[in-house]
C-alpha cells in the first residue's frame, strides 16, 4: 500500500505541447458540441438512438433526446451494448488520449475524426479496417467536419484540455 502511495503522488499530469487559442471554446459552442457534450461533464447523460428514424405508430418521442422510443426500454442501453439501438452520449473528458474513436475503433485519432475524406468510400481507416477491408466510410458524427483547419487544431487544442 505504501508503495502504491509513493507511486501516486510522483505522478505528474501529461503535458499538452499545443497552444490553445482564447477563443478555442467558442469553436466548441459554434458547432453546437455543447448541445450533447454539456459541460462541466460534457455529456449530456442522454441515451439516443443510432441514426435519425421516423417514430412509428404506437411509439413515444423522447422530447429531450426528440428520438423515438419504442419496443426496447432505453435503460438496457446501460447494462448492455449490444443489439439495443440506443447509446449514451460519452464524455469528452480526456476524450484525446482514449482513441480509437468510432463504435469500432476504425478512428486513430482526433485529427481524423474531424477530416471529412473519412465519409467516402474510398478512404482508408487509420484504426481498425476489419478483415479483408482496404478502403470503406466510417460514417457517422458529422459536427465539425466543414471546419477550417486552423478552426480544426483550434478545437482539438480545446478538447486535449478537457
Amino acid at each position: 500500500m505504501r508503495s502504491r502511495s509513493i507511486f501516486t503522488r510522483s505522478r505528474r499530469p501529461i503535458r499538452i505541447s499545443s497552444t490553445i487559442s482564447p477563443n478555442a471554446d467558442r469553436r466548441f459552442s459554434s458547432q453546437a458540441c455543447a448541445g450533447c457534450h454539456t459541460p462541466p461533464l460534457y455529456t449530456n447523460n442522454l441515451l439516443h438512438t443510432r441514426g435519425r428514424l421516423h417514430c412509428a405508430a404506437g411509439t413515444q418521442r423522447n422530447t429531450t433526446s426528440r428520438r423515438c422510443l419504442g419496443g426496447l426500454d432505453p435503460r438496457s442501453a446501460l447494462t448492455t451494448r449490444r443489439g439495443t439501438g440506443y447509446y449514451k452520449v460519452p464524455s469528452l473528458k480526456g476524450v484525446w488520449y482514449r482513441g480509437p474513436f468510432e463504435h469500432n475503433g476504425s478512428v486513430a485519432t482526433l485529427e481524423d475524426w474531424f477530416d471529412p475524406k473519412r465519409l467516402k468510400d474510398d478512404y482508408v481507416p487509420t484504426g481498425f479496417k476489419g478483415y479483408g477491408i482496404k478502403t470503406r466510410a466510417v460514417k457517422g458524427h458529422e459536427f465539425g467536419l466543414e471546419l477550417s483547419p486552423e478552426d480544426k487544431r483550434a478545437l482539438i487544442a480545446f478538447l486535449k484540455t478537457l
